[in-house]
């Protein structure tokens, strides 16, 4: 599948694809609707995924990403996955030639797909890229220097990690249907066509968390958005079904080590020059 069918609103910065340079590398930079979403495709550019402004989520087979601007996401070339916009939202989408990967890449730099934490540095490295009309040598210096700046946050808490078996899978679909949390863990076994102990038992072999902790992260996860969108916490925490302001917080702070209010405030650094 070709990614460009999905980027066609999107103008791409042609960073290093110069008659001097045997590697194609583009950045596109987009503003999307709510609700609006990508298809699920792959390719054969790994792709680099940062949310400047509002929140996204990426899914692959393995898990759900939610990605606030504190974060940006790798997915290696030939992986499956889709993007949703979660809130209106500044995507900027940099893929990158698999030559140019194995010719930069550090040591140990993942084969998988993995969120990183969005430093000053790579927001700046990013951001100048995006300007164009670099030499080709000041291009590469920055490129390769945004793949060693890129690094591997191994349990992400805006991660959803996706059970494997067809059992699983149905008890987590179900599950996220239900972000306030009211089905009884028999009635959503049941409704997945399996028993409570199976269920139970496919969450920790499958995703290394209980059912129990998956679907209240999942619960969490469900609010950021709309905690992201300019809703009062109070709301989201009522929609989310928590009985108080204080249950939710509680929660929220065994999620994302951090209250809503914390993560709101945190940086998101200004978008500079577009």
């Amino acid at each position: 599948m070709i990614v460009s069918a999905y980027l066609i609103d999107m103008q791409p910065t042609y960073i290093d694809n110069t008659p001097s340079s045997p590697f194609d590398i583009t950045l596109h930079k987009v503003c999307k609707r709510r609700a609006e979403a990508l298809p699920e495709h792959d390719h054969d550019h790994a792709q680099l995924t940062y949310v400047a402004s509002g929140m996204a989520q990426l899914r692959t087979a393995n898990g759900i990403w939610l990605l606030p601007p504190q974060l940006a996401a790798w997915v290696p070339s030939g992986v499956r996955h889709r993007l949703d916009i979660m809130t209106d939202a500044e995507v900027w989408i940099m893929l990158w030639d698999p030559r140019a990967i194995k010719a930069w890449r550090p040591d140990g730099f993942p084969a998988h797909s993995f969120v990183s934490g969005m430093s000053p540095l790579l927001r700046g490295l990013l951001d100048a890229l995006s300007q164009g009309d670099l030499a080709s040598e000041r291009g590469e210096i920055m490129c390769r220097l945004a793949l060693h700046e890129l690094s591997v946050i191994k349990q992400a808490p805006t991660y959803l990690p996706m059970p494997e078996s067809e059992i699983g899978m149905r008890v987590a679909e179900i599950a996220l249907a239900d972000h306030r949390n009211e089905l009884p863990l028999e009635i959503l076994a049941s409704r997945a066509a399996t028993s409570t102990r199976t269920a139970s038992r496919r969450f920790p072999e499958e995703t290394g968390m209980t059912l129990k902790a998956w679907r209240q992260r999942a619960r969490i996860l469900w609010a950021l958005p709309e905690l992201g969108a300019g809703k009062p916490i109070s709301r989201v925490a009522l929609e989310a079904g928590f009985a108080s302001v204080a249950a939710f917080s509680h929660a929220f702070r065994q999620v994302m080590s951090s209250t809503p209010s914390e993560f709101l405030s945190a940086p998101k650094f200004d978008r500079g020059p577009s």
